[in-house]
Order: C-alpha cells, then structure tokens, then sequence
C-alpha cells in the first residue's frame, strides 16, 4: 500500500511552514519499499492569515489534500489538527530538512504497519 505525504515547505528543502500559513503543499508518494518520490505541489489559501482563522478556507485544505494519509509541518494548531484527524489525514511537527522528515515518517509508518500485522 503506498502513501501520499504533503509537506508544508515555502523553498522545497525544509519543512518550514505552519500548517495554517501554508500556500503550498508538496506532495510524495511513498511506496511499499519506503522509496519516495515526489509529485507535484499544490498550492493552496492558508486557512490563518492577519490572525484571522477562516472554518471555510481550512476545509477547503483538508480538501486539497484528502488523497493524502499524512501531512508534516513545522506547526499545527490543535483544532487543524483535530480536523485533520477527523478526515483520516495525521498530523507530524517535524521542522527539519525534508528528507530527514520523510525518511521519519516511513520509519513511523512501517513501525505502526508492523504493530498492526503482529
């Protein structure tokens, strides 16, 4: 089974972006392997911008990414994230290099995928 991530990054080398301020997700698949690659970038309306918090615009987010099982960002607020949850998308605050983040995630992912077949 593979997985689809969106990371929150604004340059494409560090997760550096808060889930509600991102304009831009880049999406990875990752396959049974632990291999990765990338697909594409989507950009997207931060639900969180001059400390207004729009219900519409994170909605539209959870939206964009639902073909996605996780997302990793810098930070996430408790209510994205909850909402996030509730659509079958996990949240993980890894502010590192994106690499480095992914290659957390898969670790993460196998290890659950284990516990679960065990």
């Amino acid at each position: 089974m593979s997985y689809r991530i969106a990371v929150a990054s604004s340059d494409g080398k560090v997760v550096n972006q808060h889930f509600g301020h991102s304009r831009q997700f880049i999406i990875f698949e990752i396959s049974d392997d632990g291999e990765w690659d990338f697909k594409e970038i989507r950009n997207t309306v931060p639900p969180c911008s001059s400390g207004q918090h729009s219900e519409s615009a994170l909605e539209q987010v959870i939206r964009d990414l639902s073909d996605c099982s996780v997302v990793v960002v810098s930070q996430i607020g408790y209510g994205a994230e909850q909402a996030l949850g509730n659509a079958g998308i996990r949240a993980y605050v890894i502010p590192d290099l994106i690499y480095t983040a992914l290659n957390k995630v898969i670790a993460s992912l196998i290890h659950s995928k284990d516990t679960v077949s065990k």
